[in-house]
């Protein structure tokens, strides 16, 4: 690879690239392919794996009595440049067996002959109805070897226009498989992530393949036009099967027409965008329009004091919170009033107009379909075994991932063996409580069909223009949600139904 890539376009306009039959073997584990400022692009039927690979699998051969510390030994054929981003899986059914992955803080200790130490974070606690591993599971973390520097990801692209995949096949990546930012109308057609078969492995293995990519499967930031993931697989990733998102900005105070924000690199708020406004308390404020953006200083002590308290992404609060970051005066075409921790997002990159269609999605640690925009369509796809939610519809302050969402379509999808809520769409506020009705607008879940998944298997909250028909539930009372969950979206566990609205205005519900 050349500057950590394997691949590099740049540039290009009205190009068609037939790669059927072409398989590109990436041998170090940094980026496979980049497009950058690209135009009308295709790329066609390649097939993109890694030797050596970006993650490793071993066998735990030992414990503390409280799990605090695992002992492992590599299996054939696997890598030994280990980093901490550990999975579990069951010896007997190699299926997940947690949905947590561990983060060392110290590096692996080395016991020799491909035997290693792992040493669980210094706040790790023993829940013994959560670390259920055992002697005998498989420990899967990643592998980084690379020469000329890190690249992460597999297929990036950034700043394009009309680009399409179409029948690419992943069986690897160092982080997010498909990753695309400030683009507009991508399309994904037929692109996969899962795991290598070890019958047709690029070389013997102790054992099969358990993970395909590290992190995320289709992941969109800030695109003008959303994404269409139409016949798509994810499955056995390290993440999200798919993340449709903006960016917030941090408000920390507003004076008539204008706010002040935290910019932490460029923005991508411009002068004409409408802007979507969410107050600390979660109430989602009328859209504005940018009209002015001028320099207004640094951050100072007293919204460092404010973010450093804040629950939070704490690379965010860090970077938020530092004496250089620069402040922003933003000017709206209205007057606002909007505290300190409030949110502003760009419109016009959330990904709005996506469409996630006949996919093929699961087995995942997290989340099916993760959504944070509007004029969007989720139609006719299966999610199976995902620990996290299967649909989810909800902004993040967490990470300051926009938006909310107006006009979004759910129907015909089929959702089997989720760990947690099946199909959510929620809004927290930025003080992490609740978000009242409007947070979200004109939603509609419809014949979709929900089975061998916890109560309740539906939750709308935040929403004003519900429509919710014709779903079917068939709950598995024997799997409970954990007390975590419980307190987390405020359900008493003597009252849940298959379906539940909180905090919802002008709902239409039928033949549920």
């Amino acid at each position: 690879p050349q500057n950590s890539q394997h691949l590099y376009f740049k540039d290009l306009k009205n190009v068609e690239i037939i790669a059927k039959d072409v398989e590109m073997v990436c041998t170090e584990t940094v980026r496979a392919i980049t497009f950058e400022n690209c135009e009308n692009v295709i790329l066609k039927g390649m097939t993109v794996d890694y030797d050596p690979l970006p993650f490793t699998q071993g066998r735990i051969t030992a414990m503390a009595p409280d799990k605090r510390w695992l002992d492992f030994e590599i299996f054939d054929g696997y890598p030994e440049n280990l980093e901490a981003r550990v999975e579990i899986f069951d010896q007997k059914t190699e299926t997940l067996k947690r949905s947590i992955i561990y983060c060392a803080e110290k590096p692996f200790e080395s016991l020799g002959q491909r035997r290693y130490r792992l040493m669980k974070p210094e706040n790790y606690q023993y829940n013994p109805d959560a670390d259920k591993e055992e002697v005998g599971d498989i420990l899967v973390t990643n592998s980084n070897y690379n020469l000329g520097g890190q690249n992460a990801h597999a297929i990036v692209s950034s700043g394009c226009k009309n680009l399409v995949l179409e029948d690419i096949r992943l069986y690897a990546s160092n982080c997010f498989s498909y990753l695309e930012y400030n683009c507009d109308g991508t399309k994904y057609i037929r692109c996969s992530i899962d795991r290598r078969p070890l019958e047709n492995d690029l070389k013997p293995r102790g054992i099969r393949r358990l993970r395909s990519s590290n992190a995320d499967a289709f992941h969109s930031k800030h695109a003008v036009r959303g994404p269409q993931i139409i016949g798509c697989t994810a499955k056995w990733q390290g993440d999200d099967c798919v993340n449709i998102c903006g960016e917030y900005y941090m408000i920390m105070g507003s004076h008539k027409h204008s706010v002040r924000i935290l910019a932490t690199r460029d923005i991508n708020l411009k002068v004409g965008d409408p802007v979507e406004l969410v107050s600390y308390t979660g109430e989602r404020l009328p859209d504005a329009k940018v009209v002015a953006i001028a320099p207004d200083g640094t951050v100072n002590a007293e919204e460092s004091k404010f973010l450093l308290k804040q629950h939070m992404n704490e690379q965010n609060k860090q970077t938020m919170s530092n004496p250089e970051t620069k402040a922003l005066s933003i000017t709206l075409d209205r007057e606002v009033n909007l505290p300190m921790g409030s949110v502003i997002g760009s419109m016009n990159h959330m990904g709005n107009g996506f469409l996630v269609q006949d996919c093929d999605f699961g087995m995942n640690r997290s989340r099916g379909i993760l959504i944070k925009a509007s004029n969007g369509k989720i139609i006719g796809n299966k999610t199976t075994s995902n620990w996290g939610h299967g649909i989810q519809i909800a902004p993040e302050w967490w990470w300051l991932e926009s938006g909310s969402s107006n006009d979004v379509e759910i129907r015909d999808n089929i959702i089997k063996d989720c760990r947690d809520i099946a199909i959510i769409i929620e809004a927290r506020a930025g003080n992490g409580q609740r978000s009242p009705a409007g947070a979200h607008n004109r939603i509609s879940l419809t014949n979709n069909s929900i089975t061998d998944s916890p109560l309740p298997n539906i939750v709308v909250t935040s929403t004003k223009g519900l429509i919710i028909a014709g779903n079917k539930c068939v709950p598995n009372t024997a799997v409970k949600l954990s007390d975590w969950h419980m307190q987390h979206y405020g359900l008493d566990p003597k009252k849940l139904e298959p379906i539940m609205t909180l905090n919802c205005e002008d709902v239409t519900a039928d033949s549920n």
